[in-house]
């Protein structure tokens, strides 16, 4: 029977928590990581409305984008409706699970959806992040080189972009001397020895700092493992904010405003004045992407395509970046359909179900 940690497992193996924002709360919010589960609903919002659909389709966890829960809660008395729906879920013994800016973070999550849903093509990642990856040096017998590197790079460790298996070594002289409680593998307790070694050099993602260690000493020959793990200031390219591509021909700003229409299936778009005559380049973001414009600007995109901007901020885009405030809701509802994608893919004997709830606060006359 599958259990919730499973479907965490996936879920945080393809969006590992460690690149949440630190004001999010992406993880499980109710449950037990051990309940079997009878079916999964997955939702934008997990309000009160939402745990009552699951409650009909006999679905013991909600998976949402948004956590119902930001902030700590010092009392669960019904008094608005974060308490209620927590209450519910657990009244019901329902899960809910959050997956947030951990999701927007990775180069597979919610902007590729969108950047999808457009036919971007050239995609990259706007904004990759800093201090994501850490530097390995590890010293090995050369002998031992090539099932060491097997491990760390099964891992997860070297890859760099489009590259796998990447990895540096240099061949040099090892010297040490085991005392009486060692067991060394080469030489004798006692007696100084040397060896043959390659200096090894890897790039990993922080996040899988314990995986790749673990990976290392169990495939290494030696009793104590000489290695060094270095912080390093290279962006990562698969880890960020924002996307960035092209679109596959080049349109007036009226064309895409209404191609724009057509593919987010939108109601509404509030955009500024564009004062070049084609859009071809367009950046986006998920969500809340104010933060983003001068991301976008400094990369000469014609449009940014995001939600939530506000009043004064739609000056910033001064005629060179069209800015297409499509709304927060609009810009990620497609993201249920991602998770969906990502839970099919692994497992062929749950009953997956889209949300009909429309969770949107914001109505349109």
């Amino acid at each position: 029977m599958t259990k919730i940690k499973d479907i965490i497992s996936v879920l945080e193996n393809i969006a590992p928590r460690g690149y949440q924002e630190n004001y999010d709360n992406s993880g499980l919010i109710t449950g037990t990581f051990d309940s079997d589960i009878s079916g999964v609903l997955i939702t934008l919002d997990c309000i009160e409305s939402v745990v009552d659909e699951a409650i009909r389709k006999k679905c013991n966890l909600i998976i949402a984008h948004h956590p119902i829960v930001f902030k700590g809660l010092k009392q669960l008395n019904g008094k608005n409706y974060v308490e209620r729906t927590i209450i519910k879920a657990i009244k019901n013994d329902i899960a809910i699970y959050a997956i947030h800016t951990n999701l927007d973070n990775v180069h597979n999550g919610v902007n590729a959806k969108i950047a999808e849903k457009l036919e971007l093509e050239n995609v990259q990642i706007l904004a990759p992040k800093a201090d994501t990856l850490l530097k390995l040096e590890v010293f090995v017998p050369i002998d031992s080189t090539a099932k060491l590197l097997d491990a760390i790079h099964e891992a997860g460790a070297g890859n760099v972009g489009n590259y796998s298996h990447c990895s540096f070594k240099v061949t040099g002289t090892g010297s040490f001397r085991p005392n009486e409680n060692a067991q060394p593998s080469i030489g004798q307790p006692g007696q100084q020895e040397s060896a043959q070694e390659d200096k090894v050099e890897l790039i990993f993602p922080a996040v899988l700092r314990h995986k790749v260690i673990s990976a290392m000493n169990r495939a290494h020959p030696y009793e104590e493992v000489a290695h060094f793990i270095q912080s390093v200031e290279n962006t990562n390219q698969q880890v960020g904010a924002g996307m960035i591509g092209e679109l596959p021909s080049s349109k007036t700003p009226e064309d895409f405003l209404a191609y724009l229409k057509e593919k987010m299936s939108l109601k509404v778009i509030r955009y500024t004045p564009f004062d070049g005559s084609e859009i071809k380049k367009v950046a986006l973001c998920g969500g809340a992407g104010s933060f983003l414009l001068g991301h976008a600007k400094a990369q000469s995109a014609d449009a940014f395509v995001t939600g939530d901007f506000k009043y004064h901020e739609f000056f910033d885009g001064e005629g060179k970046t069209m800015i297409a405030d499509i709304g927060h809701y609009e810009s990620e509802v497609f993201t249920k359909e991602l998770i969906d994608g990502f839970i099919r893919e692994n497992f062929a004997n749950i009953a997956t179900y889209l949300s009909e709830v429309d969770t949107n606060p914001v109505k349109y006359f």
